[in-house]
């Protein structure tokens, strides 16, 4: 009988490790000489959906997104956005048939909008919090 107590215990801790692992940290990423010192989720999910062009201080700003099979990106249009994959697309359907906006270039995974964001100076972007580097500066970070 403590065998099983135990087992169902250890198995209940496993698979508490393996949820946490699953929703990492992500970060929402400017370059090096972005004025802003931070930005509010409501602020980053204003850009994302093309409602605001531009940083709270001025200045444009252009996001970049993940590609659509990305860990990253459906944990931040779930975390930062609200919406869901196909929530999403129905948005943007929308958006870019009456014109009002078009969706964020999509320019890779974690690696490569960390390298994209590193190299233009009004870009927003988003990867996993552990991928930071000196090469960007970090925004926002969403448990």
């Amino acid at each position: 009988m403590k065998v099983f107590k135990i087992g169902t215990w250890a198995c209940a801790a496993l698979l508490g490790m393996a949820v946490g692992v699953a929703q990492a940290e992500l970060a929402v990423i400017a370059h090096p000489s972005n004025p802003e010192a931070a930005l509010t989720k409501k602020q980053v999910k204003l850009i994302f959906l093309g409602k605001k062009k531009s940083f709270p201080g001025g200045g444009e700003a252009k996001p970049v997104d993940q590609n659509e099979d990305s860990p990253a990106h459906a944990e931040f249009y779930q975390k930062v956005v609200g919406k869901t994959g196909a929530k999403l697309k129905s948005y943007w359907s929308k958006m870019v048939f009456t014109g009002k906006a078009s969706p964020p270039q999509m320019v890779g995974d974690d690696s490569d909008v960390k390298t994209w964001v590193s190299k233009h100076k009004d870009a927003l972007g988003y990867i996993d919090a552990g991928q930071v580097d000196e090469s960007v500066k970090v925004l926002l970070v969403v448990p």
